[in-house]
């Protein structure tokens, strides 16, 4: 969490593809891996009193259940998307990290660009993320 988890160009990166997709109504940025956690963004009026380190254990399920969706009629995982009370949590993983973007209310069309955004970014800098443990569950044949 002191800003060495992520490159900062990719931080750069996640921060503009939010906000330009997101606009106003962007609350938060988190990106994490299977070890690490960096908020990378969040708006003046909101407090910092979340438990980043819980939301990323929860945020970090996403990893393994996503092989729980292969080869449905769905077709390929692409996010998880929470409603609360007051916002909206949105987590899309790519390869060996992702991100978590929680945001005020905003269309589906508009979840569904923020998806795609940041689909293409993680998987730009998936190369550059330090995986130290790259063992998988999964075999290949």
């Amino acid at each position: 969490m002191d800003g060495d988890a992520i490159d900062p160009e990719l931080a750069d990166e996640l921060r503009s593809v939010c906000r330009t997709t997101v606009g106003d109504e962007l609350r938060s940025i988190a990106y994490f891996t299977e070890d690490d956690v960096e908020q990378l963004y969040l708006r003046s009026d909101l407090e910092r009193t979340a438990d980043l380190i819980g939301f990323a254990e929860h945020e970090r399920l996403g990893f393994r259940s996503q092989s729980a969706y292969r080869n449905t009629q769905l077709g390929e995982y692409a996010a998880t998307i929470r409603m609360f009370e007051n916002g909206y949590l949105s987590r899309v993983i790519r390869g060996p990290h992702g991100v978590w973007v929680t945001t005020d209310d905003m269309s589906m069309d508009r979840f569904e660009e923020l998806t795609s955004a940041l689909e293409i970014v993680l998987d730009d800098f998936a190369d550059a993320v330090d995986v130290e443990s790259a063992d998988t569950d999964e075999s290949s044949d």
